[in-house]
């Protein structure tokens, strides 16, 4: 065959194109120290690291929202300690509010320093995360979850729900709990009403009833829904009778008849039906009481219980009447303190379990990083010691092409016509 003078230059330049272009691609995946440079060079392994950096980019969104969690978890941890501390505090002025030497300028201190307190949970209690979101308003993280009132009461605004931080594929956290379930949602010992019959002839008082018994009350409440009465029938003989019996002398409860050692009557313990009330002073013989169930006091929130407290403490005046009610919100507002408190350290225990959660979660998708990040360098990082001399060779390569194209561009039937 003929080859032209055009062809073979063509042919020159094309090979010399080639090897050069060839060299300089392995000369920037060594600057680069990359394998791949387009997804051209391997288009599986291209699609494969495409998925990983998706995976990785997922991965770095869940971090953010595993940090988000652990802090707003952390900083509610943080806060109900607080709440805890301030409530054991106002247990040791409620124990010290009921010593009967007290009187009513003792009390009034007390219930300046209960005051100061109550001030100190309502701003614990209305927190904010460092997001600005407050911890204790439920799903609700831009409404102020506690409120007081005009009358001194408090009021919860936020609603029951909770908040929740995606940290993991199919994982989500909850934060910022409910303030209903960490401090309005307290079983209320002081659910009975107890009344002093107004015929009455001795002196006697009943404290307000306290539950004891949750399980005995719920009975109590379904077997007398009227509630129950307590007659006299003499200043330390007494009966229970149903309310529901009009009988006069009133039908007794079986098994309820009791009588008291003491006389006069001086601290005085009566329980029935899981409620349990105190007798204070010299009932006569026909003298009545009665025990009602308050339906509409099962709960009772920690603010409310501590405001409760200091308004009982700043009303008792000096008599026996007035050491009888401060002895009687004491010991409603000890047992109540009591249950805030086992409330407080539940929703502390959940916390524990979900930043338990967290942390693990943290470690699986830090080790799943590092697994893809092994894959990822497999897929796309050069192996240097190939690359160097698969350079060496190329360079060879385009050295030997340009010396022959020099060769072969310099042969012409010209040079032998003389």
């Amino acid at each position: 065959m003929r080859i032209s003078t055009l062809q073979a230059f063509n042919n020159g330049v094309s090979g010399l194109q080639r090897n050069y272009s060839d060299v300089t691609r392995t000369q920037e995946q060594i600057s680069t120290g990359k394998r791949l440079l387009t997804p051209a060079d391997d288009p599986v392994a291209s699609v494969r690291l495409l998925q990983l950096g998706q995976e990785e980019a997922m991965n770095a969104q869940y971090k953010t929202g595993i940090t988000a969690a652990k802090n707003s978890l952390t900083a509610e941890e943080t806060i109900l300690t607080s709440v805890g501390n301030v409530i054991q505090r106002i247990r040791e002025l409620a124990v010290q509010s009921g010593n009967g030497a007290l009187d009513s300028s003792d009390r009034g201190a007390i219930a300046s320093e209960l005051a100061q307190r109550e001030d100190e949970l309502l701003n614990l209690m209305n927190s904010r995360d460092a997001d600005g979101k407050y911890l204790f308003s439920g799903s609700m993280g831009d409404t102020q979850p506690f409120v007081r009132n005009a009358d001194g009461t408090y009021t919860y605004q936020g609603d029951q729900g909770q908040r929740n931080v995606q940290i993991a594929s199919s994982s989500f956290v909850g934060v910022g709990d409910s303030g209903h379930m960490a401090f309005e949602n307290i079983v209320n010992a002081a659910r009975v009403t107890t009344n002093v019959d107004a015929a009455n002839a001795g002196d006697a008082l009943i404290s307000r009833g306290l539950v004891t018994d949750g399980a005995a009350y719920r009975q109590f409440q379904d077997s007398y829904p009227n509630g129950v009465g307590v007659r006299f029938t003499s200043d330390k003989d007494y009966y229970l009778y149903d309310l529901t019996a009009p009988a006069d002398p009133p039908v007794a409860i079986t098994g309820s008849a009791g009588s008291f050692d003491d006389e006069p009557l001086s601290e005085n313990i009566v329980k029935f039906g899981g409620v349990e009330f105190e007798i204070s002073g010299t009932p006569q013989n026909g003298d009545r009481f009665t025990l009602e169930s308050d339906r509409t006091a099962e709960k009772r929130s920690l603010l409310n219980v501590v405001r409760d407290l200091r308004v009982g403490l700043e009303a008792a005046v000096d008599s026996p009447d007035g050491n009888f009610a401060a002895r009687d919100v004491t010991a409603i507002a000890l047992t109540n303190l009591d249950a805030a408190s086992a409330q407080v350290l539940s929703v502390q225990g959940k916390i524990g379990a979900r930043l338990n959660v967290i942390d693990t979660t943290d470690t699986f998708i830090s080790d799943v990083s590092l697994v893809n990040k092994a894959v990822q360098s497999e897929l796309e990082d050069l192996d240097y010691p190939e690359a160097l001399a698969r350079m060496s060779m190329q360079s060879t390569v385009l050295q030997a092409a340009q010396q022959s194209y020099v060769k072969i561009s310099g042969l012409s039937l010209f040079n032998f016509l003389s």
